[in-house]
């Protein structure tokens, strides 16, 4: 089994009511991902979104970059139920523009400049695929379609569930 990054965009009073009754959220998420599943197409309006495996080195290379939100875990707890592997967190609108306005001005090169793989080794970065420079490159073709799931979230004023899964 493996680890995914999800998240998943609400409005304001979406979230007010989230963390009023986070098994609500819980509700909220399984409806979106089987929407999800009956092939609803990506859009600007999109909910959910998945960084599947690269979340931990995503996260690696933000922190190593000084990135001011945290994007890969969310900054507030919505419950101490684990949804997978932890709590689910949440951005507020405000941190999510924040997160989208510094995102993008980051490219994912900028991000992997000067990183040795060993060091993802040595910080146990999961999945442990770190054996060569070119491993560097995996969660490249994530990194725009996050910033660009971070623009559409901040320009519609949406917050942001995170969670490990």
């Amino acid at each position: 089994m493996s680890m995914n990054g999800e998240y998943l965009r609400l409005t304001p009073a979406e979230l007010d009511r989230a963390l009023k009754d986070p098994e609500w959220a819980w509700n909220l998420v399984e409806e979106t991902l089987d929407a999800q599943v009956e092939g609803e197409p990506a859009s600007a309006e999109t909910r959910h979104f998945t960084t599947h495996q690269t979340w931990h080195l995503l996260g690696f290379l933000l922190q190593r970059s000084n990135f001011p939100v945290d994007v890969i875990h969310g900054e507030e707890p919505l419950t101490t139920d684990h949804w997978g592997y932890g709590p689910p967190q949440y951005l507020t609108p405000e941190r999510v523009q924040l997160a989208a306005d510094i995102l993008r001005r980051t490219t994912y090169d900028q991000l992997i400049q000067g990183v040795d793989p060993s060091e993802l080794t040595k910080a146990e970065i999961y999945p442990q695929i770190w054996d060569s420079p070119a491993s560097l490159e995996w969660a490249g073709d994530l990194f725009a379609p996050l910033t660009a799931f971070f623009r559409d979230a901040a320009s519609a004023g949406h917050a942001m569930l995170i969670w490990i899964d």
